[in-house]
């Protein structure tokens, strides 16, 4: 019978024990810095108006109608997400109450397992060096950092299946039946994340693998018939539930939501497509600065994937490592190039994409192949010299504007209803802007100047460990930089502030409205926490869960406004800078403006208390 390596032949070489407390403080300073950049950004800013308010609300209606199988924001059925990402912040509202670090608190938590993870499985395929790496990277990727503001369940789904496809490998190495049953478990997990699109990365990941591999043939250890009836047992049950309960849930589910999102004809259509260029190329800002890395990474993979056979006796480790990596990035990339895509649905290949750049620097600085080491760390130095000097040039144009305290006032555009990419606001910049940027702006351009040359001479003198962590170190000024930044965007970008002002006038019996789409105002609702009226809002996501006959009575059109403006009681209304001169001429009776911030207004037919 072939022999199977087990784990602990693939374990790098022992450590002395002064070697190997300095490998556990490395480790330890990994997760410090993730907690400074991820926990140190949860309590700030407000949650965002559209989709972070709405998860959110989803959430804490949850909790507060004790359903935990039909989601509902404004009372009305809210269908299209699968519930994991929402029971994971009900749970966090139970214990911690209704706040914006509550609310942040999974994504966090995900955040810190995704980077142990990373450590653990680079440890175990590359050695010590690449385990620190691993986390490392993780911890510091442009891209983690950005999409993990919005509460959306990537990050989650990131989690599940790079933890389904770390049982996957283990198990293959040992045969231990627990791992097995534990990947299908996440695979479950992370159907219940993000729906069938666990299914179409894990089991086309899975399937090129063991098919390029050859171990297809040992397909009798995969507990297929347990493993299945487990995934099931898990996944399942809210899925028929959801159903029984919601007529017309599986079409609105697993066809409009899946199958037509992924061809372009989901109705009603409130997403876009990055443009093919734009899309493969803004991967190297997302896995930034090691994307640098990139070009080397790959031509190591080559050069493993091409030395080694694929008998089972002779796949190491690190060769199914690479092998795997190298699939289940490129089937999320592949698949999102050609379905239709916002610019954070590929956050889960990014996971083992620093893996391996971890693996490939890791490898070259403990070895004599790092002469390219120098080459990609001049690449990172210029490119953020560059930055640097573009910040720079737009603190000194604006060096003789006062402190601008509402940046909505120097934005190139305000119309929120064409923003329909996460990152569109960014185009919105101005010379002007930085008036209200300059703390960030400045700490930014010092990171981005001075670290990343610091490290091109630290790689010059070979002294790769200190360059790779001041690489890492100027990326933590730097996301601390970008949270700062995103704090001055706080009253652009969510309705805080009005729901405080109307928080203290409004009386239960008063009535607040929204003109327009609920993602426009969305978090009036979690931090109002009553229900809304919304004029021409039954559009988006708010039009499956209108049509149910139970439906609130929330849905108002223009005639119904100038009704109730009319009558005896008081009426807030908040309207976009896009509708409010068609609100201007549509309310006959006297208007009171009760707040107004960033091109949000708040109407009242009665004067301010």
């Amino acid at each position: 019978m072939k022999k199977v390596l087990s784990i602990t032949t693939i374990q790098p070489p022992c450590l002395s024990s002064a070697k190997t407390g300095s490998q556990k403080g490395l480790y330890a300073a990994v997760v410090l810095l993730l907690l400074i950049v991820y926990l140190g950004s949860a309590f700030s800013p407000g949650l965002m108006d559209d989709a972070d308010a709405t998860h959110a609300e989803a959430a804490r209606e949850m909790l507060v109608r004790h359903d935990f199988v039909t989601l509902h924001v404004n009372g009305i059925r809210y269908l299209e997400k699968a519930p994991l990402m929402y029971w994971l912040v009900a749970f966090s509202y139970r214990f911690f109450g209704v706040s914006d670090i509550a609310t942040r608190l999974p994504i966090v938590l995900a955040m810190l397992l995704l980077a142990v993870l990373a450590m653990r499985w680079g440890q175990l395929a590359f050695g010590e060096r690449a385990g620190v790496y691993s986390g490392l990277f993780v911890s510091t990727a442009v891209g983690f950092f950005l999409f993990t503001r919005i509460l959306i369940p990537d990050v989650i789904l990131s989690l599940l299946i790079a933890t389904s496809f770390y049982f996957f490998l283990t198990a293959l190495n040992d045969k231990a039946a627990w791992r097995w049953y534990l990947a299908y478990a996440c695979v479950a997990l992370g159907v219940l994340t993000k729906g069938l699109v666990m299914l179409v990365f894990v089991g086309g990941t899975a399937a090129g693998y063991l098919l390029l591999s050859g171990e297809w043939r040992r397909w009798r250890e995969f507990r297929l018939l347990g493993g299945t009836v487990l995934f099931l047992a898990i996944a399942a049950p809210w899925h028929l539930l959801a159903g029984f309960r919601n007529h017309g849930f599986f079409w609105f589910y697993f066809v409009n939501e899946h199958f037509l999102r992924f061809l372009g004809k989901r109705y009603p259509r409130d997403y876009n497509k990055l443009p093919a260029s734009l899309y493969w190329s803004l991967h190297l800002v997302w896995l930034f600065p090691w994307s640098m890395y990139l070009p080397s990474a790959i031509a190591d993979l080559r050069r493993n994937l091409r030395g080694q056979g694929t008998r089972a006796e002779s796949l190491t480790f690190a060769f199914r490592t690479r092998l795997l990596c190298l699939i289940w990035a490129g089937i999320i990339l592949v698949f999102f190039a050609i379905s239709t895509n916002q610019e954070y649905y590929t956050l889960p290949a990014y996971f083992p994409i620093l893996l391996l750049i971890a693996g490939t620097i890791a490898e070259a600085e403990e070895g004599a192949g790092s002469k390219w080491l120098s080459w990609s760390a001049g690449a990172v130095a210029a490119l953020a010299m560059a930055a640097g000097a573009m910040l720079i040039a737009g603190l000194w144009s604006s060096r003789q504007l006062p402190y601008v305290a509402d940046i909505s006032t120097v934005l190139a555009k305000h119309d929120m209803a064409k923003d329909t990419l996460s990152m569109s606001h960014m185009l919105d910049l101005t010379g002007e802007s930085f008036a209200a940027l300059r703390l960030p702006a400045i700490l930014a351009a010092l990171a981005l100047v001075v670290g990343p040359a610091c490290a091109l001479y630290l790689r010059l003198k070979r002294r790769h460990l200190l360059a790779t962590w001041m690489t890492a170190g100027t990326m933590v000024v730097l996301l601390v930089a970008a949270h700062l930044a995103l704090e001055r965007f706080a009253p652009y970008m969510s309705s805080k502030p009005l729901a405080q002002i109307i928080a203290r006038q409004a009386r239960p019996e008063d009535k607040i409205f929204i003109y327009g789409e609920q993602s426009h105002g969305s978090s009036l609702l979690i931090y109002l926490q009553r229900p809304i009226y919304l004029v021409n809002g039954a559009t988006t996501s708010m039009w499956f869960g209108s049509t149910f006959p139970d439906a609130p009575k929330i849905f108002l059109h223009d005639l119904d406004l100038v009704g109730e403006w009319g009558s005896s009681t008081r009426i807030f209304l908040f309207v976009t800078s896009c509708d409010q001169a068609h609100v201007e001429a549509l309310i006959p009776g006297p208007k009171y403006v009760i707040a107004e911030r960033s091109g949000k207004t708040v109407y009242s037919n009665r004067p301010g208390s």
